[in-house]
């Protein structure tokens, strides 16, 4: 039997390292005549914490150096955060996988496990997501926000160190991770819609290489991939960044897939909400179609504000 060595580039983090490794376990299960060796590739978002996102170029800080790697041919795969990545990607590479979705939601984790409906006036809380600011201060415009930078166990560790009530995170990366016993809650999609993508991990391949792609097709979780399908064409519809505060999220019931999406001026005082409901194959239809109107009831009105900051 030959035995065919493939590469999986990743980001250096726990979280990153334990996707990548997840990923080589699900491909070593499918195919035995594999081997699977990780690469640890250094981002410009790795290297840069003390900025928050929107200020230095967006998530895409956080797959640059690993697509180049995926063009060099260097790497077959890469794994990411579904949540990290750009709307467009370089010409020759794409989203060939999307595995089964974690946990979607937010996560609050706070001192003495205080819920959030019960953190006391002028809490401070922890998170470098507008989307979570914007959200937050429409629920509670007593909060403080306070910036927050660096991975799960950095963030974790400012809770105790810089003085805050709570934090909040994504729930998938804790669960992951096995940090799940830290949860103080789970928070409603009413209160905070989740961002494009989270909570769901994607494997980039380069688009001529058919081996590759079949190699992955056993581990491609269809659901996930049409409620991907969806976010990411109202977020593209949207033409929205990380300096944009958007939520979108889809589930899926049958053949049936439901769209919740949002648009939020910084503030918090101004929320532009839309729901839909369509079959699954009509997922970027409708993603689409939800932008538009977004846009018409007066979502391009904050953006054009934030933009001019």
């Amino acid at each position: 039997m030959t035995i065919r060595k493939v590469s999986i580039g990743s980001r250096g983090s726990p979280l990153a390292l334990w996707q990548a490794n997840w990923v080589k376990d699900l491909l070593l299960k499918q195919h035995s005549d594999l081997t699977v060796d990780i690469q640890i590739i250094k981002t410009s978002g790795d290297k840069i914490q003390d900025v928050p996102l929107a200020k230095i170029g967006g998530k895409g800080l956080f797959v640059k150096e690993i697509e180049e790697s995926l063009l060099k041919r260097n790497v077959d795969f890469a794994v990411h955060s579904m949540k990290d990545m750009p709307i467009n990607f370089p010409i020759n590479l794409c989203i060939a996988c999307v595995a089964k979705r974690e946990n979607p939601f937010d996560a609050l984790i706070s001192r003495n496990d205080i819920k959030l409906e019960d953190l006391p006036k002028g809490a401070k809380i922890g998170t470098g997501s507008l989307r979570r600011i914007s959200q937050l201060l429409n629920y509670r415009p007593d909060f403080e926000l306070i910036p927050l930078r660096g991975n799960l166990e950095t963030r974790l560790k400012k809770l105790d160190t810089e003085g805050l009530d709570a934090i909040i995170l994504a729930a998938a990366g804790l669960i992951r991770l096995g940090w799940d016993n830290r949860i103080t809650e789970i928070i409603s999609p009413d209160i905070l819609l989740p961002a494009m993508g989270q909570g769901a991990v994607g494997i980039e391949t380069r688009k001529n290489d058919v081996e590759n792609q079949i190699l992955l097709a056993d581990i491609d979780d269809e659901n996930t991939h049409y409620a991907l399908d969806a976010e990411r064409a109202l977020v593209s519809q949207l033409e929205g960044g990380c300096n944009v505060p958007i939520g979108a999220f889809a589930t899926l019931d049958a053949d049936q897939i439901t769209l919740k999406g949002l648009v939020a001026s910084l503030d918090g005082k101004t929320l532009y909400k839309k729901e839909m409901t369509d079959i699954k194959t009509n997922a970027i239809a409708m993603g689409r179609k939800m932008g538009d109107e977004l846009i018409g009831m007066g979502a391009d009105r904050i953006m054009q504000e934030i933009q001019s900051i």
